[in-house]
């Protein structure tokens, strides 16, 4: 079967798709998408992690996860303590309230799921598609567009309210 523009775009809706899901649960929970994805990583860690440790499990560049640990950390969720081992390390754990609002969120959200499939491609497959990628993003004209972790608004998602019928 041949690639076709409709075929691609269909791939492209599943995953926007299921990103989206994540992001919908993560607006229940009065969170951002990305937030709801830091919650998750932390809260499956087992141990305290630093702002490296989730910027490699997330696949974000550090000060971006360092602007949504902040956010969490300022509404309680997440706290913040220098390591006894390394104190120039900081360690991030979920706060109690933390914990209870992670163990109410979808086991597994869009984001770890991408990012997982991501990192099971063969080092050819992820180079080839990096290469497709970016020749998209370059015909589209977008390459200068900053990067930022994904559903990481202004404020949480919000629930998409259905119009009832009179």
């Amino acid at each position: 079967m041949s690639s076709t523009p409709q075929q691609i775009m269909d791939q492209f809706r599943r995953i926007v798709h299921a990103l989206r899901s994540s992001h919908r649960a993560a607006g229940h929970l009065n969170l951002t998408g990305a937030q709801l994805f830091v919650l998750n990583v932390l809260g499956g860690a087992g141990r305290p992690l630093s702002v490296t440790d989730i910027a490699e499990r997330t696949q974000t560049d550090q000060s971006t996860v360092s602007v949504v640990v902040s956010r969490l950390v300022e509404r309680g969720l997440v706290s913040r303590k220098q390591s006894t081992e390394d104190t120039r390390r900081v360690e991030l754990s979920l706060t109690a309230r933390g914990r209870a609002l992670q163990k109410k969120a979808p086991a597994t959200v869009g984001q770890q799921r991408l990012t997982a499939s991501l990192e099971h491609l063969t080092p050819r497959d992820a180079r080839t598609l990096l290469k497709l990628l970016d020749r998209l993003v370059d015909d589209m004209h977008i390459a200068d567009e900053p990067v930022e972790m994904l559903f990481d608004g202004d404020g949480p998602a919000r629930p998409r309210r259905t119009r009832r019928s009179r």
